[in-house]
């Protein structure tokens, strides 16, 4: 397969030549009078993006860089111009103008929160003033500092009612995002993300790796990774049904809209940002020293110590660097009132903490708005993203058997044993206790994937209310993935000599919108907004690979590239193509808005997919919301104090429909010796629902030095999909049905924002969001289970449930009541009440508490003194249970011997025998609790050097540098995926990949 036709070098050369060749005629007219000038905020710093305005003329500039604007070809005349910038308040100047240039500056002043921000909504905007649902919206000058891959890790924190998880510490690795919690079993919980009007699957092109290769394989990656950061200009988060439930059947989990940065009008600007820094180890299980690990084996095994080889060895320093990390991002834009343009390319090169891994990006990335005719009326917005990401994957699966990966290899290593022999080789133990330097020296997985994202969306103005917009999208990912492992570096012994495999994947997605805006005040003090929309989507996916095994001693080169030198007999090809999966939907806004006073809202969307059974395969998804800005009252009018309230109330209903294509039909298996139906068809499936109600209200107090919100939310999820084996006797297969019972999701949020301090040499601000979450299940028949523990003694055991009355995902295992004193052995109770050695802990589960946290905590600060500033950023999670699956099988006592152990478990006042087994129980459950310092940013802005460089900043980052927890695994952030029979799990901590604390310097100008 053709992975991909074009070099992302190739793409960046031919879109800045495109975009050149476009915005060329647009720059060339001639200025007779005009109004220019600067804005800048109360320190003089110049802002970037401020919108000003002529009123009388309904003509708009944008600030550049430098904060710079301006206006041509303007009458002669007396006008109001208005500066505005979010959070500052609006300034108004009178200006009389005649032929000549006419200077206008403004100096605005922080106004803590702006009512008249605009938000991104669904298929549209609005201000903040007039909103009816419950929006977040993250501006870029908020946004988390750092080694961002991926933008979801941007509002890490920032936001009531968001947690964003990173599931490993691998670079590019994946994360679990989840708004208000859980609400599904089996269909999905990702929200859905949005960039610039275009829906994302939510998956990617990253291959997989192909069964029976053998070797390891490694996290999923982040499907978002492939975004730059840097080219992010906002993020808003409809969290409410009322506001998501234009989405239909994809917004049952909430929607994350991404505004990308556009040009700037002016003269052309050159932006430039450098970074650079390192990386190491945060955190780690502790496992015993060489003198430690002596004396254990004096006390546990006296009469053999035969495992002590005499030297001091600590294997996860062996395994584990500094890594440096270098990123870049360079932007251009420009244009004026015809056209505007933003080009831009971006490079991150991180290495990982872990020897050999990497993950390297490049991104290039082209914005153009057009305007033609003398009205302006008709325009024409382009946009073409294109990006490579290139990974060194580490040897680390949680799939491992018993000779475990390269992280459990080097905390279970003897510390007594050197890791190279005299002469250098590395040293080699034994078939099941692997050196951890040889799994990295064997191994070799290079997933790589290429992407672009490109948008063509003409629009006309038909009157000044009513405006037509067609956009198209095309969304294409590539991926290929190589790799090999040479079993005879592990193990001498092994004559099949390692595997390799080469597998091609590709996604292609394709969007048409077509939209018709409508906004007037249609009497003195009444305003309607409306839209109405069609939408066709489609996503098709397909791989192919080949992989083999048995190789001929072919020296020190890469297996895949000499597949005809493996056993024939072992050879494996295989391809597969997803059915098209197609979304047919039309859509409608209507907003009232009354003297700014009473507002109303409401959608309604029809989705059809070709997901869902014949006899189900459309859905309608309604919304209706109020709101009451009561401080526009008379009787509030003039309040010293109270500059802003307002009350909420909505409802609406969303669905989810994430799960397979084809999943409601027959589906078969064919190989070369039968044919299998691998699933049944279901003509009555029906879409997963979820119906909302959110109440809310907002405040700013003392000229809004204070601000914030409070939401009390209530969803309630039915005919939730499943994937159920079929009974006995009848044929085997699977299929999809709706299961009875809810899902109840119920929590508050509140959000603060506040200005200590305001003056004019120093200013200090504070904003904490805070949020409550209960979740439970309800009217469910039976039970099922997921979370797939894994380790020696744990396979096939799974420890979570979905039963009614509790929860999703809780824990069922076994009540652990000590050690016997006289056997040295666990003790279990059982359901009976009865406590002993001989319960089986198999057989006696009891509920142990939830992985769900029960509150979440973000907490942003920020203090400037002159031109220097510093802004903390912490974040955390409480009140729910992480099992340390890496303590319970990988650093239990019972390894003692050639293995190491975990320091906590070396307890001779316990008496426990190293015969004993480990085995599923509370024994590994551990309070999940944390506070993190996710960022501390320190930055200076020099300002001008010279006439060339302007806006000068010099900033350090530090990033994840400490978290406060009890917790004694990794990282209580870490998510190991323990999805058993497509159920995902939560909470399990199985031999990840290590979290990281990272330092950067960087530095930010223009040209």
């Amino acid at each position: 397969m053709n992975t991909f036709p074009l070099t992302i070098r190739q793409l960046g050369v031919g879109m800045a030549l495109l975009c050149l060749t476009l915005s060329c005629p647009t720059l060339g007219h001639a200025q007779t009078g005009g109004i220019q000038g600067k804005v800048v905020d109360e320190n003089s710093n110049p802002l970037a993006g401020a919108s000003v305005m002529i009123k009388e003329l309904d003509r708009q500039a944008a600030t550049n860089a430098e904060g710079l604007y301006s206006f041509t070809n303007v009458p002669q005349g007396t006008y109001t111009l208005s500066a505005s910038f979010i959070g500052y308040q609006t300034a108004e100047r009178s200006v009389t103008l005649s032929s000549a240039e006419q200077l206008v500056d403004f100096s605005l002043v922080s106004s803590g929160e702006s009512l008249d921000e605009v938000v991104v909504i669904g298929y549209g905007t609005a201000r903040k003033r007039d909103l009816t649902g419950s929006v977040a919206s993250v501006q870029a000058k908020d946004f988390n500092k750092g080694v961002i891959v991926a933008p979801d890790q941007l509002i890490q924190g920032r936001t009531a009612g968001v947690m964003v998880i990173n599931n490993t510490g691998q670079p590019g690795g994946s994360t679990t995002v989840r708004i208000r919690g859980n609400s599904s079993i089996r269909a999905g919980n990702n929200p859905l993300f949005v960039v610039d009007g275009i829906p994302l699957s939510g998956t990617s092109a990253r291959s997989g790796r192909p069964d029976g290769v053998g070797g390891y394989g490694s996290d999923g990656g982040n499907p978002l990774s492939y975004l730059n950061p840097n080219d992010i200009a906002s993020m808003d988060i409809l969290k409410d049904a009322s506001a998501t439930a234009i989405y239909g059947s994809r917004g049952a989990n909430g929607v994350v809209l991404i505004t990308t940065k556009r040009g700037q009008a002016g003269t052309p600007t050159l932006n430039v940002m450098a970074s650079t820094g390192f990386s190491n180890l945060l955190k780690k299980p502790e496992v015993l020293s060489a003198d430690e690990f002596r004396q254990a084996l004096q006390f546990y095994t006296p009469d053999d110590v035969s495992s002590d080889f005499g030297g001091s060895e600590y294997a996860f320093d062996a395994i584990t660097r500094s890594a440096i990390t270098q990123n870049y991002s360079v932007d251009i834009s420009g244009g004026n009132e015809d056209g505007r343009y933003r080009i831009s390319a971006g490079y991150l090169d991180q290495n990982g903490i872990i020897e050999t891994s990497r993950f390297k990006k490049y991104t290039a990335n082209v914005s153009s708005n057009f305007r033609f005719l003398e009205s302006k009326r008709l325009g024409l917005d382009i946009n073409i993203l294109a990006a490579q990401t290139d990974e060194n994957a580490p040897p680390i699966d949680v799939g491992v058997g018993f000779t475990g990966n390269v992280i459990s290899q080097a905390l279970q290593w003897n510390p007594t044993l050197p890791l190279r022999g005299s002469d250098g080789e590395l040293a080699f133990q034994s078939s099941d206790l692997i050196n951890p330097l040889t799994s990295l020296a064997a191994y070799k997985d290079n997933p790589k994937v290429n992407t672009i994202l490109a948008s063509f969306a003409p629009s006309f103005k038909i009157t000044d209310e009513l405006e037509y917009k067609l956009m198209y999208s095309l969304t294409h990912q590539a991926g290929r993935r190589t790799g090999r492992f040479i079993a005879g570096m592990i193990n001498p012994n092994d004559v099949n000599n390692g595997g390799a495999f080469i597998r091609n994947d590709a996604e292609t997605n394709h969007q048409l919108t077509h939209t018709l805006s409508f906004n007037k005040d249609i009497a003195a003090d009444l305003n309607l907004n409306a839209v109405v929309g069609y939408e066709y989507l489609s996503y098709d996916t397909r791989w192919n690979s080949v992989s083999a095994s048995g190789f001929s001693d072919l020296g020190d080169i890469d297996y895949f590239d000499y597949l005809r030198y493996s056993i024939a007999n072992n050879r494996d090809v295989r391809s597969f193509r997803s059915p098209t999966n197609e979304l047919q939907s039309y859509f409608a806004r209507v907003a009232f808005n009354y003297q700014d006073r009473y507002l109303i809202t409401g959608t309604i969307r029809r989705d059809g997919s070709t997901k869902f059974g014949e006899n189900n395969k459309y859905a309608n998804f309604p919304s209706l919301a109020v709101a009451w800005n009561i401080s526009n009252e008379s009787f509030l009018e003039g309040s010293q104090h109270l500059n802003n309230l307002k009350l909420r109330l909505g409802w609406g209903q969303t669905g989810n429909q994430e799960f397979p294509s084809g999943a409601s039909k027959d589906r078969y298996i064919f190989d070369p010796q039968s044919i299998v139906q691998a699933n049944f068809g279901n003509p009555d499936l029906r879409w997963e629902s979820s119906s909302t109600i959110n109440a809310g209200i907002d405040f700013g107090l003392f000229q809004n030095r204070l601000s914030g919100s409070i939401d009390y939310f209530r969803k309630t999820t039915t005919d939730a999909l499943f994937e159920q084996t079929l009974a006995q006797p009848a044929p085997s297969g699977r299929i999809w049905v709706n299961l009875d019972g809810e899902i109840i999701n119920e929590g508050v949020e509140l959000a603060l924002a506040g200005d200590i301090v305001r003056r004019e040499d120093w200013n200090w601000n504070l904003g904490v969001n805070a949020t409550y979450l209960k979740n439970e299940v309800s009217g469910l028949l039976g039970y099922y289970e997921t979370a797939q523990l894994r380790g020696q003694g744990f396979s096939g055991v799974l420890g979570q449930r979905m039963v009614s009355g509790q929860p999703l995902n809780v824990w069922y295992l076994a009540q652990f009541e000590g050690i016997d004193p006289t056997t040295g052995t666990s003790m279990y109770r059982g359901l009976d009440g009865e406590v002993g050695t001989d319960v089986d802990p198999a057989l006696n589960k009891f509920y142990l508490g939830s992985p769900n946290p029960k509150y979440l905590l973000g907490i942003t600060t920020a203090v400037s003194y002159k031109r220097l500033s510093a802004t903390i950023n912490m974040h955390g999670a409480f009140g729910h249970y992480l099992f340390n699956n890496t303590m319970a099988t990988v650093l239990g006592v019972n390894n003692l011997s050639n293995r190491n152990i975990g320091h906590i478990f070396f307890d001779p006042q316990a008496g426990e025998s190293t015969s004993n087994s480990a085995s599923p129980s509370n024994r590994y459950l551990e309070k999940g609790d944390f506070l993190k310092m996710s960022n501390l940013t320190l930055s200076y802005n020099v300002g001008n050097i010279g006439s060339t460089i302007r806006n000068l900043n010099v900033s350090l980052t530090g990033q994840n540098l400490f978290v406060l927890t009890g917790y004694n695994g990794f990282d209580p952030e870490v998510n190991t995926d323990g999805t058993s029979n497509g159920v995902p799990s939560l909470g399990i901590e199985y031999i990840p990949y290590p979290p990281a604390r990272t330092f950067l310097l960087g530095v930010n100008f223009s040209l």
